[in-house]
């Protein structure tokens, strides 16, 4: 690795750390193409290299709204049990279903939730009687599906699974937003855990490329959630709802054009 793509890698590690820590997400969905394309590793590192630098990207993010009061630990808690037992599935099933289809269907669902956020809506389901402690009306069995999920997702993208995470807390859970991108990142912490072993294992973790990278993502994801935290409801619920919009359509049209192609 040269000394350019180096400062490159710290680039994009720093892109990555603000957009996880201003929208509750790990940065894979950033990191990946972003070293692929200008630190020139191989698509297989390129997905597996972001998983360990998530992990300290996110933890930043979740410490820092900690600090301001914005973390509900008891739902992150039964949120990544189930989280782990998806990604496990969504990894395992990535050779025996069209994964096109499965992630055209998968941005519909993220789409629709956007626009919740966008809109404000929240549902009769969050009415329910939630745990004592928690900041949104959500019960167990919902943070255990929305785990679930967002676990199913991650082992399917390798990304963090905050995409899925965020948008069900505000929607199904009641969760104040900035409660649940402090929320979404406490997961997400222990949820890469597991995709990070495993491509550690098999070697497909470029250790240099990580070292920039988080060089980056650290600071980046402190100013992030500073950001956020410093920002209107209003307002951060129309960029969360935004970038959340623009991901699903992004993933929906590649994964739709691979799909009709094959």
């Amino acid at each position: 690795m040269t000394s350019a793509e180096a400062l490159l890698g710290v680039l994009v590690g720093l892109a990555a750390g603000v957009l996880s820590g201003l929208f509750g997400v790990g940065g894979g969905i950033v990191m990946t193409p972003g070293i692929q394309v200008f630190v020139g590793t191989p698509p297989i590192v390129a997905l597996a290299t972001p998983l360990p630098a998530i992990l300290p990207t996110a933890l930043t993010g979740a410490f820092t709204y900690r600090q301001a009061g914005e973390v509900d630990v008891r739902a992150a808690a039964w949120i990544v049990g189930p989280g782990v037992i998806g990604s496990v599935f969504g990894a395992a099933l990535t050779d025996v279903i069209d994964t096109h289809l499965l992630l055209v269907v998968t941005a519909v669902l993220l789409a629709w939730q956007a626009v919740s956020v966008l809109r404000g809506v929240r549902q009769r389901a969050a009415k329910t009687p939630g745990i004592p402690g928690t900041a949104g009306h959500g019960t167990p069995s919902m943070f255990v599906g929305i785990g679930l999920l967002a676990g199913f997702v991650s082992g399917l993208l390798g990304i963090g699974g905050g995409l899925v995470i965020v948008p069900m807390l505000v929607n199904l859970a009641g969760f104040p937003l900035k409660r649940a991108l402090g929320t979404s990142l406490l997961a997400i912490v222990v949820l890469v855990i597991p995709g990070t072993i495993v491509h550690a294992a098999l070697g497909h973790i470029d250790w240099a490329v990580f070292l920039v990278v988080t060089l980056g993502a650290v600071p980046g994801a402190r100013l992030g959630a500073t950001l956020a935290l410093g920002t209107r409801e209003r307002t951060l619920r129309v960029l969360v709802g935004s970038f959340l919009l623009l991901v699903s359509i992004v993933y929906g049209m590649s994964e739709a054009t691979q799909l009709l192609g094959s």
